[in-house]
């Protein structure tokens, strides 16, 4: 395993201290007055160490509600972004979620609390590399972090209750739609790399597929196939 792959990790990674305990209850105060109502979600954010999904040199803003880059030239999303897709995804404790775009697994991990399982994928080797040594040092037993093209899904393990894009696409991939589950959600940001997209939910029923549009965003796109560089 590559320097760049291996992780330098707390004997117990779930330690709090007094300023991080404050931090994070700071941050679920800021949740709750965006209007993250979901206490299941909640729970799940203060619970998730956001810093061992970060460089040390990011640790002082682990818990400021931003962007920060990781490995890869790719970035961990804002909890408020994280928290407010959870919650509209619906996730509940028995259901099976694919997730696609690992990044540092600091979502997966959210995902991880208030899911039956979580499946990730990201193209990056050592992108899942890493985020795997996250959630096994977090004790998270219920993820899998697999390397490939997520925009693929992953046939195996379907048919998937959610399903969540955390990169832009023009369209949802048949591949995924086929893989979600009757009385299914999937989330995606759908639109033009470098224009506004627009946070949809798709859900599917007896009748086939809704489609919601939640709120404009602008996010990298996922691209298929696995990464040349890892």
């Amino acid at each position: 395993m590559s320097a760049m792959s291996s992780l330098k990790l707390p004997e117990d990674a779930r330690a709090v201290d007094t300023d991080e305990a404050q931090a994070r209850a700071q941050l679920i105060l800021s949740l709750r007055g965006q209007g993250i109502g979901d206490r299941a979600v909640l729970s799940a954010v203060e619970r998730v160490p956001r810093r061992l999904f970060l460089a040390a040199v990011h640790h002082q803003f682990a818990y400021e509600d931003s962007i920060l880059p990781i490995e890869c030239g790719q970035v961990v999303l804002a909890p408020s972004f994280v928290a407010r897709i959870v919650q509209a995804l619906r996730v509940e404790a028995r259901h099976k979620v694919l997730e696609i775009g690992t990044g540092s697994g600091y979502q997966a991990a959210i995902l991880a609390h208030v899911a039956g399982s979580v499946d990730s994928i990201d193209r990056y080797r050592t992108l899942a590399t890493l985020a795997a040594q996250r959630t096994a040092a977090l004790k998270l037993s219920n993820v899998r972090v697999h390397e490939g093209d997520g925009l693929d899904g992953l046939k195996a393990r379907a048919p998937f209750d959610r399903i969540i894009l955390t990169g832009a696409v023009n369209a949802v991939p048949e591949a995924l739609l086929n893989q979600l589950a009757p009385d299914g959600i999937l989330i995606a940001p759908v639109g033009d790399m470098g224009n506004v997209q627009q946070l949809t939910r798709i859900t599917r029923d007896g009748d086939g597929l809704h489609v919601e549009e939640l709120e404009p965003v602008r996010m990298i796109a996922l691209t298929s196939g696995k990464a040349s560089i890892l």
